[in-house]
């Protein structure tokens, strides 16, 4: 398998992982405040990756890799987890997912803003094309009506796209697990402080669907999905993997049916099809152009 492919690969894997994360954040704040939620899924995955560094002796980050860890544990370890969290307190998993549909757009952009990336015209119309998609089946399921919840995830989208986007660049150097693990370990102590300081009083009579919520956005989300994801960005290319997140708003929506009882139309499943021939034609652009070959001068 080359390298490309076994980019697209670990980012698939990446990806389904990822598409359980708001189905259980959902889940977890029907208990949870969503600061806490942020707080703590943030440092127990912050210990967990503190026990992965140790274990294998990894190298502490040079200090011109402090920034870069700084602006991934703001997207991806704060900003997503809390912004989305905060958005499902008031709307369905079903309807947030959509919005993941806007990641990889996202993600490309600022791909090309910090990791120099230059992928062809035709890339954009693909990548444009999807994420219109998305958006428009967001407003058709909310019948045309922007809400703050909406402007949530908007947000949400945004930071996140930066922290993918900033890790995968920053993966090429110190390794892609090791990215999310040193970003994690950053944050730890401010999140084990404010894990205390937001702590429910409540604890005892949290539900187990709760708890599980709790524990899958803590180890797979936050951790184990960032291994394959930043593995598979820096081996495949961020424009390019980052168009994997396509699917992610339709596995997302398969879980929050089967696990939550929501519904899926036929509109969805059409989207569906629509969204991943997307994904195949920006794939299959995502690189820049070779140049072409200069005529042989004549003697």
């Amino acid at each position: 398998m080359d390298r490309t492919a076994a980019g697209w690969l670990s980012g698939f894997v990446g990806i389904l992982i990822f598409s359980g994360s708001l189905p259980a954040t959902r889940v977890a704040v029907a208990s949870f405040d969503p600061v806490f939620l942020t707080v703590a899924r943030g440092a127990i995955a912050g210990i967990l990756a503190g026990g992965l560094l140790l274990l294998f002796r990894e190298k502490r980050p040079q200090r011109g890799d402090l920034l870069p860890l700084v602006v991934v544990a703001v997207g991806v370890v704060v900003g997503f987890p809390l912004l989305t969290a905060l958005a499902l307190k008031h709307i369905t998993s079903a309807h947030s997912t959509v919005f993941i549909g806007l990641l990889p757009l996202s993600t490309a952009i600022f791909g090309v803003l910090r990791g120099g990336e230059r992928p062809q015209p035709v890339f954009w119309l693909f990548s444009c094309l999807g994420s219109a998609i998305v958006a428009g089946f967001a407003l058709i399921q909310s019948d045309g009506a922007i809400s703050p919840s909406d402007l949530l995830m908007l947000a949400a989208i945004i930071v996140c796209g930066l922290g993918y986007a900033e890790g995968a660049r920053l993966s090429r150097k110190l390794g892609g697990w090791q990215v999310i693990s040193w970003a994690l370990v950053l944050s730890l102590p401010l999140m084990l402080v404010l894990s205390v300081v937001a702590m429910p009083e409540t604890l005892p009579s949290i539900s187990n669907p709760s708890w599980l919520g709790l524990a899958y956005v803590s180890l797979f989300s936050m951790l184990i999905g960032f291994i394959f994801w930043y593995h598979g960005l820096a081996l495949g290319g961020i424009a390019g993997v980052g168009q994997l997140q396509l699917l992610q708003p339709f596995f997302s929506l398969v879980l929050a049916a089967t696990l939550l009882g929501e519904s899926v139309s036929w509109g969805m499943l059409a989207a569906t099809l629509a969204v991943v021939a997307c994904v195949a034609g920006a794939k299959k652009f995502a690189k820049a152009a070779p140049p072409l070959a200069q005529p042989a001068l004549s003697a």
